[in-house]
């Protein structure tokens, strides 16, 4: 294809990246279609991640360094004030497309291009991206559809972004999950294009089994709030058992879910994005159960 005729823009949010940042800026700069601008903000980082983004950034100058003061506090609202700390460094800029890339990721020289390719080709694409993989394994899409985003990379037709009123500083999380949904609710597509993927360098869940515990029952806790459907919960949980540690991850994916609602913990998106999304969860269930081989007679 030509090259798209649309214009993008960055931001990454990174705090404490100093063994992966470089990777990341290097695979911009590697662009063939590079950004308008790339803005790297610092959460307060206390290891050579200011360091290495101050050397590029005197060396391009389509590159911005911020830097935000320390927080005590770390949650996932504090990602979210970073980004909004660089999309205000955009202010007065023309272009179509603006990104939240990680500060941990690596990817090829026509990454971009390709997904400018996508909306280009789409006019009602308002949010994209690919998945990621994590030491030669990508993500399990059978539980999972493409129209769900990753929040390692999303790159958002800036309309679509303007309309959702951007991200949602919720501490516990989800604020790509809630993007993705407030994007599809207000009548946009969103698209995760598997024909590439970026890599992830920094493993999540690799804290050993009581660590992937944790994780799960905070996973399930998050799925609550953003308002998961409890029967699309549950099958969740029974194939989270079919994977290491066996039974243990799948049950405390199930335990985090049911007691955030006990507790009533209250809901991070409004009751339009709840009943959206268990309408479309629903609707997976039924052809994945339509499509599985029946048992033999």
């Amino acid at each position: 294809m030509k090259t798209p005729n649309l214009t993008y823009v960055l931001v990454s949010p990174a705090r404490n990246e100093e063994d992966y940042i470089e990777l990341t800026i290097q695979s911009v700069v590697k662009q063939t279609l590079r950004p308008k601008k790339y803005v790297i903000v610092s959460d307060g980082s206390t290891d050579r991640t200011d360091e290495i983004a101050r050397k590029y950034a005197a060396q391009h100058d389509w590159i911005e360094f911020v830097r935000m003061g320390e927080r005590t506090e770390r949650d996932f609202a504090g990602k979210v004030g970073c980004f909004n700390a660089g999309y205000a460094r955009l202010k007065g800029l023309e272009y179509d497309i603006v990104g939240s890339l990680d500060a941990d990721l690596s990817f090829d020289e026509d990454y971009f291009k390709y997904l400018l390719e996508k909306f280009e080709a789409d006019s009602r694409l308002g949010l994209a991206g690919t998945p990621f993989s994590e030491e030669g394994r990508t993500y399990d899409f059978r539980f999972s559809s493409t129209d769900h985003v990753s929040g390692a990379c999303q790159l958002f037709r800036r309309n679509c972004y303007e309309e959702i009123g951007g991200y949602k500083p919720v501490k516990g999380g989800g604020i790509d999950t809630i993007a993705v949904l407030s994007a599809r609710v207000k009548g946009w597509r969103t698209q995760t294009f598997t024909e590439k993927s970026c890599l992830h360098h920094r493993p999540m869940g690799s804290a050993g089994r009581r660590g992937k515990l944790i994780v799960n029952f905070k996973l399930g806790q998050k799925g609550y709030t953003l308002g998961v459907s409890p029967v699309w919960h549950v099958f969740r949980s029974i194939y989270q058992m079919s994977r290491p540690p066996y039974v243990l991850a799948g049950g405390a994916l199930l335990l985090g879910y049911f007691a955030a609602m006990i507790k009533r913990v209250p809901r991070a998106v409004s009751q339009e994005v709840i009943d959206f999304q268990r309408k479309e969860q629903m609707k997976r269930l039924r052809q994945f159960f339509k499509l599985a081989p029946k048992d033999p007679a």
